[in-house]
């Protein structure tokens, strides 16, 4: 345990603390909102699917249900639309140049009164709203399909520019408020809905385009960030070994080394008096040539 104690220094604290901190959030925050993306995408491109190939209904029989999984369903409606009802929505695109989407107001046969977007139509000159021709009188048969609405922009209120009311999203409950009319919203899990008109229809400009059938890259992101709660974790794991193998072999290095014990070397022998022969003389040192050829077990060459 004492050699873990560098642990409870204040760098290791604050680094420790991030990275749980960050693997807390990739678990419980990011992957599930890129998660929850992808199956909310892949949702809604299976109700667009479905809707290709199903028959049209009624619009009247989805008014009084629950509106559970009611957007993108085609719809029919009898009517006529309602006069001096168009309103604007401001900041929308057609082709990649400003545009401008038209609501009005359509009173079903049954006195009820619904919120229809006839399309987009382009700005003058990117700037301002052109002149809108009015929806045509009299009865008639729409086909469209739910939408929910895009809910209210707190931060910009609706206006009156051009000579035509206008707003920042398509919400039914807003248009309602700016017409003073009553519009019954289409239910559509917890939101109140719109008719979208499609190609072809009374009065229809430029349809909205379906969304492509594509669940996007949320799957990959989510998956990824479930990666990553896992790195990190193993990274810091990884930092603490490595610290503790620098550790260790610092203190191999600074360890103090055992003495030896030398001997002594015995003392020169005096040449004796009576002796003839001349005092050996000392070894020679061997060359780098006999060191190699010790080492190498030849002559080097």
């Amino acid at each position: 345990m004492r050699r873990l104690g560098f642990l409870l220094r204040p760098s290791w604290v604050i680094l420790a603390a991030v990275v749980a901190g960050f693997a807390y959030l990739c678990f419980t925050v990011l992957a599930p909102w890129q998660l929850g993306k992808n199956t909310s995408t892949s949702e809604r491109n299976q109700r667009i699917a479905d809707s290709v190939e199903a028959a049209p209904v009624d619009v009247t029989t989805v008014l009084g249900g629950p509106g559970k999984d009611t957007e993108w369903h085609r719809v029919t409606a009898e009517g006529s639309y309602v006069p001096d009802s168009t309103v604007l929505v401001r900041l929308r695109h057609l082709d990649g140049a400003p545009a401008y989407s038209v609501l009005a107001a359509f009173r079903l046969d049954d006195g009820r009164t619904l919120l229809v977007d006839r399309g987009q139509i382009a700005a003058v000159n990117g700037t301002r709203a052109p002149e809108i021709p009015a929806p045509p009188t009299g009865q008639q048969h729409l086909e469209a399909r739910v939408r929910a609405s895009e809910g209210i922009i707190e931060s910009k209120p609706p206006m009156t520019e051009d000579g035509y009311r206008q707003v920042y999203s398509t919400d039914t409950a807003q248009v309602s408020t700016v017409l003073a009319l009553p519009l019954t919203p289409i239910p559509t899990d917890g939101r109140g809905g719109y008719l979208q008109l499609d190609p072809g229809q009374p009065g229809v400009f430029t349809p909205v385009a379906l969304p492509q059938l594509d669940a996007g890259p949320y799957l990959s992101y989510g998956l990824q960030w479930l990666a990553f709660g896992i790195m990190a974790p193993l990274g810091l794991g990884y930092f603490v070994y490595a610290e503790l193998r620098a550790r260790r072999r610092e203190r191999a290095a600074t360890a103090p080394k055992p003495a030896t014990t030398q001997p002594t070397p015995a003392a020169p022998t005096a040449p004796s008096a009576t002796s003839s022969e001349p005092p050996s003389a000392p070894p020679a040192k061997p060359t780098n040539e006999a060191r190699l050829a010790d080492r190498y077990g030849g002559t080097r060459r």
